[in-house]
């Protein structure tokens, strides 16, 4: 194998995020996060204290959703909910941008909302995802290409003090010419982007899109150290088959991963 079983588990955030979510729900995605031994849950914001219960000693973190998922809280309220996640105990918090402020061009308010947060998180020794929803930024804005503009909002997260650059929530669908919504999330050619775009010092995130191990596969070969997942079981599940076959010797069908086709 490619890569080693730890490895991939520790690049996948399990998501809890789904809207119907229940507690039982969340108890049961926490004890597969802990059999899994991967890199955290990543949950909505009131359910860090029963997570970060669940999971102790497990070495799966608690991560948190601040401003979630379309980044229209105010500052405020962003930095207020984040110390809230971080005394309950996240030690990630992964934050959606005020996109309409920076569609607008006022790229003051969104470094100053970035960083906020992040000082807040830093406080209590939490690292934060600063999440951008690539998905509504195919058209660019600002006067800027979609590229330049996905650049620019790298550079003032690291400016801002992020840990992560990430490319979407989960939740940005777009409506179609036929009235449905749908969601791309995570692209090869963002990640590369994203990844270029930042000094080593900021990682990357992918979220969305990415549904079977050669779709993590390639998300680490293109430079990103997390992934956000619900298909964690199937990922890994698939890792351990591949690996006991090609220690026992038996030819194993690899498909090529193909990411950003859909939500996480």
């Amino acid at each position: 194998m490619k890569y080693t079983y730890h490895e991939l588990a520790k690049m996948i955030d399990h998501s809890l995020l789904h809207p119907t979510m229940t507690d039982a729900d969340l108890i049961e995605g926490c004890k597969l996060a802990a059999k899994y031994e991967v890199a955290s849950v990543c949950i909505k914001p009131y359910a860090v204290k029963l997570a970060a219960e669940l999971l102790a000693g497990s070495g799966v973190v608690v991560g948190a959703v601040i401003g979630f998922p379309h980044g229209n809280s105010a500052t405020e309220s962003k930095v207020f909910e984040t110390s809230i996640a971080c005394r309950d105990g996240a030690t990630e918090i992964d934050m959606v941008i005020n996109i309409g402020k920076a569609l607008g061009g006022e790229w003051d308010y969104v470094e100053a909302d970035i960083r906020a947060v992040c000082d807040e998180a830093h406080r209590h020794g939490a690292r934060v995802k600063v999440i951008f929803e690539n998905d509504y930024l195919t058209a660019g804005g600002a006067g800027l290409s979609s590229d330049d503009f996905k650049r620019r909002l790298c550079q003032l997260s690291e400016r801002a003090g992020a840990d992560w650059v990430k490319t979407s929530s989960g939740y940005g669908f777009i409506k179609q010419p036929d009235g449905k919504y749908s969601y791309q999330g995570a692209t090869e050619h963002d990640l590369a982007l994203m990844r270029a775009s930042c000094s080593p010092q900021v990682q990357v995130k992918a979220a969305g899109g990415v549904r079977d191990l050669d779709g993590l596969i390639r998300v680490r070969d293109l430079g990103a150290s997390r992934c956000g997942a619900t298909a964690t079981a199937a990922m890994l599940d698939e890792y351990r088959r591949r690996e006991a076959a090609e220690k026992s010797g038996a030819s194993v069908a690899v498909t090529e991963g193909v990411i950003g086709t859909g939500s996480y």
